[in-house]
């Protein structure tokens, strides 16, 4: 007498199903984390750039006797991103009295809210008016936001 064997060739169905559900479930759990951690990362970036142009902005006072750049946001950018005298006077290229900075490479982009992908610097009205990406004061800069968008813990970007 023969013994029959039973061989399957493949999945059943209700595998099949268990396994797409499985997957349904880990992907529920991981996606959200995900977009969270990019979300994250460009809030870091943000601290990153502005703590980056704080300590830049403070080495130049301390260099030019306590005097902070320029209020004016042309002469501002001029004086970060070339070679200094003294007295705050800027020239493309080092000479003998010229002698420090430059402090940034560029003024960065702003990498969140409403004016993201913006390099460019205000002055005018109070942090979060206008289309630029920084708003700078004369002793402090700041995000430059004016819908008010938070990061993920509902801080607004324009009051880091």
């Amino acid at each position: 007498m023969r013994k029959k064997f039973n061989t399957r060739l493949g999945f059943s169905l209700i595998e099949l199903v268990i396994v797409v559900v499985i997957i349904a479930i880990i992907a529920a759990i991981a996606i959200p984390k995900m977009s969270r951690g990019a979300a994250g990362a460009n809030d870091s970036a943000l601290m990153q750039d502005l703590a980056q142009m704080r300590s830049a902005i403070e080495l130049y006072a301390a260099e030019h006797t306590g005097a902070y750049p320029s209020a004016t946001p042309a002469t501002f950018i001029t004086q970060m991103t070339t070679y200094t005298d003294a007295s705050g006077g800027t020239s493309a290229t080092k000479d003998s009295t010229h002698i420090y900075g430059p402090y940034l490479k560029a003024i960065p982009v702003l990498p969140v809210g409403t004016n993201k992908g913006l390099a460019t610097v205000t002055n005018t009205g109070t942090a979060g008016t206008g289309t630029f990406g920084w708003f700078w004061d004369g002793t402090t800069v700041w995000a430059n936001d004016p819908a008010l968008d938070t990061d993920a813990k509902g801080t607004a970007y324009n009051t880091y």
